[in-house]
This record gives structure tokens, sequence and C-alpha cells, in this order.
């Protein structure tokens, strides 16, 4: 008699199904190499050159866009690294042979996503003080996400959780700024 399997173990597999179905299109150089680079510019670099440019093109205005950014940064920094040692679940790559990691992981551990989360905080401060960016910023965050499961990294609940984070994280620090701006 087959014993029934626990319903964490359907979750798993339904997205251990989907993280295969998207790192197959990896499989394709155009498509690998696109994701590559956009999971480059998701390191850091994008969103450093965005910070720069808010300075230059805004002045003090610019300054404070970047400085809440920066500081809304360190605390995805610090929750992804303590949630990674805690979870430790193992990235896809390294979970099912059949999923192919596209890039070297910057860190041993899939859960949460930190590009994702830190995509989808900067993401939401910086529109909060720059609305008009929007055009810009929600394509990149996007492609910083699917980059992620394409790229074989982390798996689709990785980047679901970090967007869920990011927002929290990212929607308190904008509260706490606006409550300080009234006293």
């Amino acid at each position: 008699m087959r014993m029934p399997q626990p319903r964490n173990h359907f979750i798993h597999a339904r997205d251990a199904g989907w993280c295969l179905r998207a790192n197959r299109w990896g499989a394709w150089r155009g498509v690998r190499g696109f994701f590559a680079a956009i999971s480059r510019l998701g390191d850091g670099v994008f969103w450093y050159v965005l910070m720069g440019a808010l300075v230059v093109l805004d002045g003090m205005a610019g300054l404070a866009a970047s400085a809440h950014m920066a500081a809304t940064g360190v605390v995805p920094l610090t929750m992804y690294k303590l949630l990674k040692r805690w979870t430790k679940r193992p990235r896809p790559f390294a979970a099912d042979g059949r999923i192919q990691a596209w890039i070297a992981p910057l860190d041993e551990f899939s859960f949460p996503s930190g590009h994702t989360l830190h995509a989808v905080s900067f993401t939401l401060v910086a529109l909060a003080y720059y609305p008009v960016l929007a055009a810009l910023l929600l394509p990149f965050t996007a492609c910083v996400a699917a980059s992620r499961v394409v790229l074989g990294l982390h798996y689709p609940s990785d980047v679901l959780a970090a967007t869920a984070i990011g927002t929290a994280l990212a929607g308190a620090s904008l509260w706490l700024v606006s409550g300080a701006w009234l006293f």
C-alpha cells in the first residue's frame, strides 16, 4: 500500500517543476545571456548607478531618495542572510540534477532570493519618490526575479517570498519616514 505524500511534498514538487520549466529557457544562448546580464546588474550595479543618477539629476531631493534606498537596503541584506542560514534550503541545481546553474551563485543557499528582495524594496522606495521611473524599474525588477529562476539559482517560492518580504520592508520604511516627516 502506497502512503500518501505530505502536503509540503506536493508544494515542493510543483515548485521544482516550475523551476525546471523556467530553467530550460536558459539553454538558449540569448535568453541565458540576457538573464545573466540582468542578474549581474541586480547584484547592485544597477541600484548604485540609479542612486548616483538621482543625486546628480535631482540634487538634495535625489540624495534623500538615494539615502532612503540605501538605508532600506541594509535590513534586507541582514534579513536574507539570516534566513538563508536558518532555512539552509539547497539551491535548485544542487537538489535536482536536471536543473542547470547557468551562472555561479553568490552564496550556498536558496531561500529567499536576495536579488529579488533588494530589487523589490529598492524599486518601491524609489517609486515613492519618483513614480515616473515605474516604466524602467518595474520591468527591471520583474526580470531580476525571473532571472533567478531561469538561471537555476532559486525556486519560484524563493522569489515570491522575497517579493513579499521586500514589499513589507519597503512599506515599513516608507511608513517610518513619512511618520518622521510629521514631527
